[in-house]
């Protein structure tokens, strides 16, 4: 946790990160290129990490509950993932010819999951969902997709509608309106969409027969974070797993977070595999990463071996022997006991968040599952999209309090949002019970 003569240095003279920051504005649109970085008047700019702690240039120390958004399993330079990419290094970081540390990470992960026949490395999570809804088209021959309203998958137009709607747009819940995000987006890319309220098996179907003859695929993350990070019933994905499966449809799961909460990610949980799965963040050990993986014949839509190649995908830097390594190595290191752990340190912040909520009274509730969990400033736990949307003075509230654990030596995700990593154990998730529980007397005297 921050020092309090670190902290108030901090507070009182920011000028190194101010500094940079000015700078910064004067070649990036806002001075950043994440968005997410900008969540304060004056980003604070990281110095190094080590293990579950960033130092900023401040000279500041705080316990990291973001892990850069879910990508970082195992903390900040992790030992034996920085030893193996370091070694890669020296060999080349890209190559217009396969590598073995490829084949490598491929037989991995797919060994993870019985559901993983084949697999196919890209760049991003974005890149992953988008090449999985490019491969349900070709093998369906179908235009549309259908999403959950709220649900994040990515910078892609499909994908991007309805992300954001609020009361204003957001229609009937029997027909939700399709919500661009981005002005200019475009008319004929949000008609290809059909948007289904989470975890409403009835309303759902509904909505998927009024289209089973388009439809190519239903895009599901099990436990959407912008949706409130609340795992969906064994119901609804039984649902949609036999909705698709009866009408010629894929189920595409989204896993680009979720693949962490348990060995063959959360699909595992229901006993139920997507015909593809998108995964990225964690499996490239801290490298820019996406996969798709899935039945062999799904994925067979890209075999450019076929007689007829019905999907063409290349990158530049996919696969790149660098993340390969990097990955193969962190996925390897988070085995079935690592996992284990970690979702038992998850279970331990959620219920002591909840025993703070009810200790101090406090308007709020705690959703998640495996090792990440979310804070609302809501008395009951929102149960979708709609429910989860915080109304101007709930974010206000959600905004104190992130600016106090801030304040209090503790990195979490703008939505009050924790992931955990392995370097991780009890003192630290208590450490951070404890200053919510503070944080929510505080808000309690304002």
């Amino acid at each position: 946790m921050a020092t309090n003569a670190a902290a108030e240095t901090a507070t009182a003279d920011r000028s190194r990160s101010a500094e940079l920051f000015e700078r910064a504005k004067k070649v990036m649109p806002g001075g950043v290129s994440r968005n997410t970085v900008l969540w304060s008047s004056v980003p604070p700019y990281v110095a190094h990490g080590a293990g579950c702690r960033v130092t900023d240039i401040d000279g500041v120390t705080r316990i990291d509950f973001a892990n850069n958004v879910a990508s970082l399993i195992h903390g900040h330079a992790y030992g034996p993932v920085v030893e193996a990419a370091a070694a890669q290094l020296g060999r080349g970081t890209a190559f217009m010819m396969a590598t073995e540390q490829e084949v490598l990470h491929a037989e991995h992960i797919c060994s993870r999951s019985d559901g993983f026949d084949r697999i196919r490395f890209v760049n991003s999570g974005t890149e992953a969902v988008m090449a999985a809804l490019k491969a349900a088209r070709a093998f369906t021959g179908r235009p549309k997709i259908a999403k959950v309203e709220g649900a994040y998958h990515g910078g892609y137009d499909y994908v991007e509608t309805s992300q954001g709607s609020t009361p204003k747009d957001w229609g009937s819940v029997d027909h939700p309106n399709r919500v661009p995000l981005v002005h200019g987006s475009p008319q004929s890319a949000m008609d290809d969409v059909v948007i289904i309220p989470f975890d409403d098996v009835d309303r759902s179907v509904a909505l998927l027969d009024e289209h089973r003859d388009d439809l190519a695929c239903v895009l599901l993350d099990l436990m959407p974070h912008r949706v409130g990070l609340k795992p969906a019933s064994p119901a609804f994905v039984t649902a949609m797993r036999e909705w698709t499966a009866r009408n010629g449809a894929l189920l595409v799961l989204d896993e680009v977070i979720t693949f962490r909460t348990e060995y063959g990610g959360a699909q595992d949980c229901y006993g139920i595999h997507g015909d593809l799965t998108a995964m990225g963040k964690m499996i490239g050990g801290g490298f820019p990463v996406g996969a798709l993986a899935g039945r062999a014949g799904v994925m067979e839509v890209l075999n450019p071996a076929a007689p007829k190649l019905l999907f063409p995908l290349s990158g530049t830097f996919s696969a790149n022997p660098v993340t390969m390594t990097a990955g193969r190595v962190a996925m390897e290191h988070f085995d079935r006991a690592a996992v284990k752990r970690l979702n038992a340190l998850g279970d331990r912040v959620r219920h002591g968040i909840a025993e703070a909520i009810g200790r101090t009274g406090a308007c709020a509730s705690v959703t998640g599952g495996g090792s990440m969990f979310r804070v609302h400033m809501k008395a009951q736990v929102p149960a979708n999209y709609r429910e989860a949307y915080a109304s101007p003075e709930e974010g206000k509230r959600l905004k104190l309090m992130l600016e106090h654990l801030f304040a209090e030596g503790f990195l979490m995700v703008g939505t009050c949002t924790g992931m955990l990593s392995t370097p991780m154990g009890e003192a630290e998730v208590d450490a951070l019970v404890a200053a919510m529980e503070s944080g929510f007397r505080r808000m309690a005297k304002a």
